[in-house]
């Protein structure tokens, strides 16, 4: 079995709406492209190293389309290697309409998300979920990811699409590494995800931070 892994860009609010340009995501939102004057070398590094053995890519259809028309025109470019990347591995798109499938390996996904999603991580090692906020809100609902890397930028935009607008539910989640940050202040939190729902505690308790593997008789 693979691994469904999550690659979100978000605000210090959790915003993820159109962090990659004015058009992307339009509708009431002002502050399309908040990522760019953000963006370092570092960031990028982080960024490029995350798609390694990257083998499928799983979009929610506005990404699709906004990937569709933009990446097959791309190699030979300054994003030679994502081009290459994206162009060669196979697609799946979430949606309930009829999205043109004319990329080359696109597929849509069945009316059972759920199953799809499954069938697509049997068959893949490294599936990527990028941007797709509606398809990533559904997947973190419903515990279908392995794996969630958030590149928190420093800024708070007060409006947008945030990551858990579609609701959410009780999860553990584990660090899998060391936050590492960039030049401009963006933080790559990498979780996966854990069993088990949230305990509770009371910090008043003469036993707080004592797990009881710890404790003696």
């Amino acid at each position: 079995m693979g691994s469904i892994e999550i690659e979100l860009f978000t605000t210090l609010d959790l915003v993820g709406q159109a962090p990659g340009g004015p058009d992307e995501d339009p509708i009431g939102f002002p502050f399309g492209g908040w990522q760019a004057p953000l963006l370092d070398d570092v960031a990028g590094e982080q960024v490029a190293a995350a798609y390694e053995g990257t083998d499928a890519l799983l979009l929610g259809r506005r990404t699709y389309d906004i990937f569709a028309a933009f990446w097959p025109h791309q190699e030979g470019g300054p994003d030679d290697d994502f081009a290459a990347l994206f162009n060669r591995i196979p697609k799946y798109v979430a949606s309930r309409g009829k999205p043109d499938l004319s990329w080359a390996g696109s597929a849509q996904l069945g009316p059972d998300l759920a199953a799809a999603v499954r069938e697509v991580r049997d068959r893949h090692e490294h599936v990527k979920v990028v941007g797709s906020l509606g398809l990533v809100q559904t997947l973190l609902r419903e515990k279908l990811f392995d794996r969630l890397d958030l590149w928190v930028h420093p800024i708070v935009l007060g409006v947008g699409k945030s990551v858990f607008d579609g609701g959410a539910v009780p999860t553990n989640l584990a660090l899998l590494e060391p936050p590492a940050a960039s030049p401009a202040g963006t933080v790559l939190l990498r979780y996966g995800l854990a069993d088990g729902t949230p305990a509770t505690g009371d910090m008043a308790a003469a036993d707080r931070g004592v797990s009881a593997a710890d404790q003696t008789d």
